[in-house]
């Protein structure tokens, strides 16, 4: 049983495809640079980010984003290794996206291009 998440309270919901923190690109007027964030890649094909672990299943997600039809792949133009990119379908923003490790960089890949093409 995970506590502080929906899952306890509703056992039969299905969990999450993959999840955990990811470093993302912030590109706002006043803040620049990278921010470690908490994602959950939901069976439906939506990625939730929340700003911390425990805030998942008791606050509402910073953003949640549709990931079918997105594009994704690696992205060396940053000159940081493990960075990879999600474009969604929408087209209206970019998501860069910084793992720990190749290994790490690569279980995100492939869970989210389970989620591009369902």
């Amino acid at each position: 049983m995970v506590v502080g998440s929906d899952i306890s309270r509703y056992p039969n919901t299905p969990r999450p495809t993959c999840r955990g923190y990811l470093h993302k690109r912030t590109q706002s007027a006043i803040l620049k640079g990278w921010r470690k964030r908490w994602f959950v890649l939901k069976h439906n094909g939506y990625l939730h980010y929340y700003k911390h672990k425990k805030d998942e299943g008791k606050c509402r997600p910073l953003e949640v984003t549709k990931l079918e039809g997105a594009e994704i792949g690696v992205d060396t133009s940053l000159g940081k290794p493990f960075v990879f990119k999600c474009i969604p379908q929408s087209r209206n923003r970019i998501f860069y996206f910084c793992a720990t490790s190749n290994q790490e960089m690569k279980r995100w890949l492939e869970a989210m291009d389970k989620a591009v093409h369902p």
